[in-house]
């Protein structure tokens, strides 16, 4: 077994990707993150690592980005105190966390303590979905477009206000990103922004929808259901599949998601590392 780190995108993406591409649904959020960072359309300030384990063929891969969690996605149980000893060797003492199958971040939580110490926590589950045939929702009222530049701080303010744990750092710099590659959506009703859906430009066929948000006050009335609706039927019209991440705790977006034709795929967990 030979694991292998680099910070290098574009020579993460020359290795894991011919594994990736095999099922680039479950693995899309890994492929998304390398290739906007390839493709510019991303930029860390601090290094980011990329594991990929070999034998003697790509068999798992593993990431961690400046400020996130360590993601394991669906990596292997047996392959999780390989990678949790490649990331101790080049990860700074604090990591906010570790994410991914839950056997799997189980394994490399109990190795990453024999390394550092300290406690892990499961604080979040997560469900990645497939739409499989979309069934349009309606709202009470409205109708889409796309974000403009003058609703920059307005963005970043509901990126900030809803995925702060997310998000992290960059908001500004994150809606300015959106802004330019054209990648979210307003429901607007009476002139007036009531919600927002972005997604991923598509990697090897798969787009991610995401993120998507109603400010609190604006809830109950269907307008992030038909906004996801409209910007899954843009993925779907460019030939493109659509996948996305829910929070299991929050059964209403489950629901509103299940109703347009999202269908479960593999569940993973979020844990804190202290």
């Amino acid at each position: 077994m030979d694991v292998r780190v680099t910070s290098d995108p574009r020579a993460f993406e020359q290795t894991a990707f011919p594994f990736l591409q095999q099922d680039p649904v479950l693995h899309n959020l890994v492929m998304t993150v390398v290739h906007e960072r390839v493709t510019g359309r991303m930029r860390d300030t601090e290094p980011a690592f990329y594991v990929s384990v070999h034998d003697p063929d790509v068999v798992g891969v593993a990431m961690r980005t400046p400020g996130r969690y360590v993601y394991l996605g669906a990596l292997r149980e047996d392959l999780a105190v390989s990678v949790a000893d490649a990331f101790a060797g080049v990860l700074p003492q604090e990591v906010p966390g570790v994410a991914g199958d839950r056997p799997v971040v189980t394994a490399f939580g109990e190795r990453w303590r024999e390394h550092r110490g300290g406690r892990m926590d499961v604080v979040r589950g997560t469900r990645l979905h497939k739409l499989m045939e979309l069934t349009p929702t309606a709202a009470d009222a409205g109708g889409p477009r796309l974000m403009t530049a003058d609703e920059v701080d307005l963005v970043a303010g509901w990126g900030k206000d809803g995925f702060a744990e997310e998000l992290r750092i960059g908001y500004r710099e994150w809606a300015e990103g959106h802004l330019e590659h054209r990648t979210l959506w307003i429901w607007e009703v009476d002139g007036e922004p009531v919600s927002m859906v972005g997604f991923h430009r598509p990697v090897f066929g798969v787009s991610r929808v995401g993120p998507v948000y109603t400010p609190p006050e604006r809830r109950r009335h269907g307008y992030a259901g038909a906004l996801t609706s409209h910007v899954t039927a843009l993925i779907l019209a460019d030939g493109n599949q659509a996948c996305l991440f829910t929070d299991l705790a929050n059964p209403t977006s489950n629901k509103i998601y299940h109703q347009a034709g999202y269908r479960p795929v593999a569940d993973f967990v979020e844990a804190e590392l202290s």
